[in-house]
């Protein structure tokens, strides 16, 4: 599997440049969330890290709530007959990211790829509404971090 990922930073992140992984970090997340979980070859996804303005915007348009959160997933839904291999879009917001870190006593490093296997696991259409799916969820999120190096993201220990 090949990933294709486009990375966008919002302009207002100056501030934030100290905090935001390599695009060879996101790149490795992203991959590695995705392999041997699609059938596309090359797939093609988008990542952008924003402020928290941008995500409060799009998480109360497209989710009703009126504030910043983690991560949103923009799942692509290709049209019949057409061969693309795009997956879509991941939105994650730099001070969200942060402050969870803190807050949950995990390196930033560890939460940023947590962030990204989720919104990847979201994007191939997994969910946590039921609690059956959120199990399966989490689970393959257990998976793919530690295949990363990281602990269970669901702990409040400190992640490797």
């Amino acid at each position: 599997m090949n990933l294709l990922l486009d990375t966008q930073l919002a302009d207002e992140l100056d501030a934030w440049s100290e905090y935001l992984p390599s695009a060879e970090k996101l790149e490795l997340w992203a991959s590695t969330a995705l392999l041997n979980k699609t059938d596309f070859d090359e797939p093609e996804l988008t990542i952008r890290l924003v402020e928290s303005e941008e995500s409060q915007q799009l998480n109360f348009e497209y989710r009703g709530k009126d504030k910043p959160t983690n991560v949103l997933s923009f799942p692509f839904e290709v049209p019949a007959g057409i061969p693309l291999q795009l997956l879509g879009d991941l939105v994650i917001c730099a001070p969200v990211v942060q402050l969870e870190a803190t807050q949950q006593n995990k390196t930033p490093e560890a939460h940023w790829a947590h962030m990204v296997v989720h919104g990847c696991l979201h994007l191939l259409g997994y969910d946590h509404i039921k609690d059956d799916e959120a199990e399966i969820m989490e689970d393959l999120e257990r998976q793919i971090m530690a295949e990363l190096g990281f602990s269970d993201p669901y702990t409040d220990d400190e992640a490797s």
